[in-house]
C-alpha cells in the first residue's frame, strides 16, 4: 500500500503505528507530548524503535472528552507533522474527523488519514480520494462525550462489521481507491470490555470485507478492567493484547510502547512461521 512516497508491506507482516498525542488530556500520557519539540522527538524516537507509520492527533477522543475548535487542532497537528515529515523516515497518519484539520494535515506531509467518524463527516471521503491516500475508516458508537454511558448491539461483531462494510462501500462511491481502505473496529469507542473482547476474538470475521484491518487495543480500559491496573500499568496488557490481534488476523497495530510491541510482535511472528 502507498502512504505518499512510502510503500509498505501491508498483509506480508503486522505493522506497528505509534501514538504521538499533541493534546493536553488524552487519556494516558495527557499533556507529555502537548510541545511541538517534545511531540516530534517522541514521534523520531518511535520511527527508530521500529514504528511503521507515526499517527499524530491534536484532540483527545478519550471518554467524556470535549470537541477542540478546527483552529486549534490545526495550530496543535500541523508544526508536529511538518517537522516530522522533514525528518522521520515513516509515514504520517493524521488521526482527525474534521477534513479541514485533515487537509491542512496532507499539506503539510501527512499521508494517510485516520477517522474515528468513519468518514461520516461531510467532505472526509471526497477528500481522501482527491489526495489519493490510505484512510482507516473507524466504528465508534455515539461520540467520545457519551459513547461509554451504556454501549449496546444486538450483535456486536455484525453490527461493527455492516457499519464498516456501508462506509467502505461509501468510500469507494465517493471515488476513493479499494486498495486505500483500511478498517478498524474501534476498540473502545462504544463498547464493554466483553464488546471489546470479541471484537478482537474475531477479528478475522472483519478480514472477510476484503479490507487490511488495524486495531488500537493500547492501554484500553478493557485491559485495566480485566488486570485491575490503572493506565500506567498496562504494558504488559497491552503487548498480551497485541499478540493476540496480531495472531487473530491484524495488519495494523496501534499503539503507545512502539519498541516493546515491536520485538512481542517480531518474535510472535518468527516463532509462528
Amino acid at each position: 500500500m502507498k502512504f505518499g512516497k512510502f510503500e509498505l508491506p501491508v498483509g506480508e507482516r503486522v505493522l506497528v503505528m505509534g501514538i504521538v498525542n499533541v493534546t493536553p488530556d488524552s487519556f494516558s500520557d495527557a499533556g507529555k507530548f502537548a510541545s511541538t519539540e517534545k511531540a516530534v522527538e517522541h514521534a523520531l524516537r518511535m520511527a527508530e524503535d521500529g514504528a511503521d507509520i507515526i499517527d499524530v492527533g491534536g484532540e483527545s477522543t478519550r471518554p467524556g472528552s470535549e470537541p477542540v475548535s478546527v483552529d486549534q487542532e490545526i495550530s496543535r497537528v500541523v508544526p508536529v507533522i511538518r517537522e516530522i515529515s522533514r525528518k522521520a523516515g515513516v509515514p504520517i497518519s493524521i488521526d482527525s474527523c474534521k477534513p479541514e484539520v485533515v487537509e491542512k494535515a496532507l499539506q503539510a506531509g501527512a499521508s494517510m488519514i485516520n477517522d474515528v467518524n468513519g468518514l461520516r463527516g461531510e467532505g472526509m471521503a471526497e477528500l481522501a480520494a482527491r489526495y489519493d491516500v490510505p484512510v482507516c475508516i473507524m466504528h465508534m458508537q455515539g461520540t467520545p462525550k457519551e459513547m461509554q454511558k451504556n454501549p449496546s448491539y444486538d450483535d456486536v461483531v455484525k453490527d461493527v462489521k455492516s457499519f464498516l462494510k456501508k462506509q467502505a462501500d461509501y468510500a469507494v462511491k465517493k471515488g476513493v481507491s479499494r486498495n486505500k481502505i483500511i478498517v478498524d473496529p474501534g476498540i473502545g469507542f462504544g463498547k464493554t470490555t466483553e464488546h471489546n473482547i470479541e471484537l478482537i476474538r474475531k477479528i478475522r470475521e472483519f478480514k472477510k470485507l476484503g479490507y487490511p484491518v488495524l486495531i488500537g487495543p493500547s492501554r484500553k480500559a478493557f485491559i485495566g478492567n480485566i488486570l485491575n491496573a490503572p493506565v500506567g500499568e498496562r504494558l504488559a496488557g497491552t503487548i498480551a493484547a497485541s499478540v493476540v490481534c496480531a495472531v487473530n488476523g491484524a495488519d495494523v497495530i496501534r499503539v503507545h510502547d512502539v519498541k516493546e510491541v515491536v520485538q512481542a510482535l517480531r518474535l510472535a511472528e518468527t516463532i509462528i512461521r
